[in-house]
């Protein structure tokens, strides 16, 4: 099972890296995540972009199901995601807990919770359904 410095180094060139996600902790079916807001992550109104939220918790989810891939599989893609938005933030640090809900041959399903770290403040809860793939 990849670690939080494989999923780190993993994302460093891509939108996780490109973003400030870091990978804190991976245990089995959890994955743990922080996002220090910046000004490249608000909305022109001045709060956290709901896309920034999204792709943190996503990114949760997406290293969750692969560290949990079945024997076999080569990969995933997400199908459907829905995340309920219920606070914002201006400054400080999100985190993300990721935590899986069903872990199947074909799909898994993770739920997300994004909290503003400072305030424990409940910020949007997510859920995400990955189809998971194998060659053929």
């Amino acid at each position: 099972m990849p670690d939080s410095a494989q999923f780190n180094q993993a994302g460093a060139h891509h939108l996780p890296g490109y973003l400030g996600i870091v990978i804190t902790h991976v245990d089995g079916a959890e994955v743990h995540a922080e996002l220090p807001v910046r000004t490249e992550l608000m909305a022109p109104n001045g709060f956290l972009h709901a896309g920034s939220v999204v792709t943190l918790a996503d990114t949760c989810a997406g290293y969750g199901c692969l560290a949990n891939l079945p024997e076999g599989a080569v990969g995933f893609t997400t199908v459907e995601l829905k995340s309920n938005h219920l606070g914002t933030a201006r400054e400080g640090t999100v985190a993300c807990v990721a935590r899986a809900v069903h872990l199947g041959r074909t799909t898994q399903v993770w739920d997300a919770t994004v909290t503003h770290k400072d305030s424990g403040k409940t910020m949007a809860l997510f859920r995400c359904t990955q189809m998971v793939l194998y060659a053929k």
